[in-house]
């Protein structure tokens, strides 16, 4: 990477890792710590307020992607960080269970996940972008750990409000690093004609990446459903659970110089699907702990291959969808696999929760093992392309142009 892709891949990597942070610090405890409110007794409607994020966020997620196509990335990114930062007050400020519904769902709709993406791709060339990708992978499976450590104590010291109010100072600082360190995105991000949405809804082979983050997503979630009980069985105490997280997190990160090595080989089509079908065992190993006597190593050991599996994709997809789409739609292009990863979020939480409740913990993976199949047999046949080397012109002096 050249010094502007690393200020490029670094500074937004930590623009999501401040807006992750803020939204999982208040996951382990808003069921808990909701109850407290007035209408906090009615189950349903405090669920409401916790998923109401997702939706709105799946709704704004395209048409925020496509007014950064036209109006450019970072006045998106600035403008969603402070709809997050007004969700924050609102939730922070909020009276009841409907107001923290109402912050929730203000938070969500500051859906800058396709803008963030949209502007690393078009600050970084096509050979590096997985990296930089991989930075943004990292950064949310490093605030999903450590908010799991930080989030009770926090809420014991703060309560719900606090912790509502520090979202608020993340969503903040987020939009200083933006502003302040984020290197300037190209003028034809404004200047340029732009394309249509239809040019990316009917690409099959990124349709075949939208598939992708939607059964990852929703598999992710609704594996959530059951593997915290999982552990807790095992002998591990929920205040414990980050003592196996966050090794498995960090564990698997040291696999990432490998797939950067095997992409510059052109062998990244390969590891997808060796990826996906890492998944697939991934689900057929906690189905066998399901089935039998619960080990914690065992456990520990399946979400360390599921983590491995989860920050290939999540580097690679999104690096992907970047260089098949086309350059005037790329905004739009990554909206629709945001929203595509939105929904996956929901349908996985939805669908995980009524199956572990109706069919166990075995059905669960049973489902999401079905789920990973189909996506590895439908998403074979993708297309890897190479990746475009950006020609610079010659200095004076040299007899052709050099390419990096």
């Amino acid at each position: 990477m050249t010094a502007p892709e690393r200020q490029a891949s670094f500074s937004l990597a930590l623009v999501f890792a401040l807006r992750m942070l803020g939204l999982f610090l208040v996951l382990p405890v808003f069921m808990l710590e909701a109850r407290q409110y007035p209408g906090g007794d009615d189950v349903a409607l405090v669920g409401m307020a916790m998923g109401a994020y997702g939706l709105t966020q799946a709704f704004m997620q395209m048409p925020l992607g496509l007014a950064s196509d036209r109006f450019g990335r970072k006045r998106v990114i600035v403008l969603g960080l402070a709809l997050f930062a007004l969700g924050s007050g609102v939730a922070a400020w909020a009276p009841t269970v409907k107001w923290l519904l109402v912050g929730r769902a203000l938070q969500g709709a500051g859906a800058i996940s396709a803008a963030v993406t949209a502007l690393l791709a078009d600050l970084t060339r096509d050979e590096v972008r997985t990296k930089g990708m991989a930075l943004i992978g990292a950064s949310i499976g490093l605030m999903f750990a450590l908010s799991l450590v930080l989030a009770p104590p926090l809420a014991g010291a703060l309560g719900l409000p606090g912790v509502f109010g520090l979202t608020l100072l993340l969503a903040l600082a987020g939009m200083a690093v933006v502003l302040y360190w984020t290197p300037p995105e190209p003028a034809s991000n404004t200047t340029a004609p732009r394309g249509r949405l239809r040019d990316v809804l009917w690409h099959g082979s990124l349709w075949r990446l939208n598939l992708g983050v939607f059964v990852l997503h929703a598999v992710q979630l609704a594996m959530w459903m059951a593997v915290p009980a999982m552990l807790t069985q095992a002998g591990l105490p929920a205040a414990s659970h980050w003592q196996v997280y966050l090794p498995a997190v960090l564990g698997s990160f040291v696999f990432m110089g490998g797939l950067f090595a095997l992409e510059r080989r052109g062998y990244l089509g390969w590891v997808l699907r060796a990826a996906v079908a890492l998944l697939l065992v991934v689900q057929a190993g906690f189905l066998w702990q399901a089935s039998g006597t619960l080990s914690l190593w065992a456990l520990g050991g399946w979400l360390f291959l599921f983590f491995v599996s989860f920050n290939i994709l999540e580097a690679s997809q999104p690096s992907l969808v970047s260089r098949l789409a086309p350059v005037a739609s790329r905004g739009a292009a990554l909206g629709v696999y945001n929203t595509l990863q939105s929904v996956g979020f929901f349908v996985g939480g939805a669908l995980g929760g009524w199956v572990v409740k109706f069919g166990g913990s075995q059905a669960l993976f049973v489902l999401c093992g079905l789920a990973v199949f189909v996506w590895l047999v439908l998403g074979w046949g993708l297309k890897v392309p190479p990746p475009v080397a950006k020609v610079v012109p010659a200095a004076p002096g040299d007899l052709s142009p050099a390419t990096h």
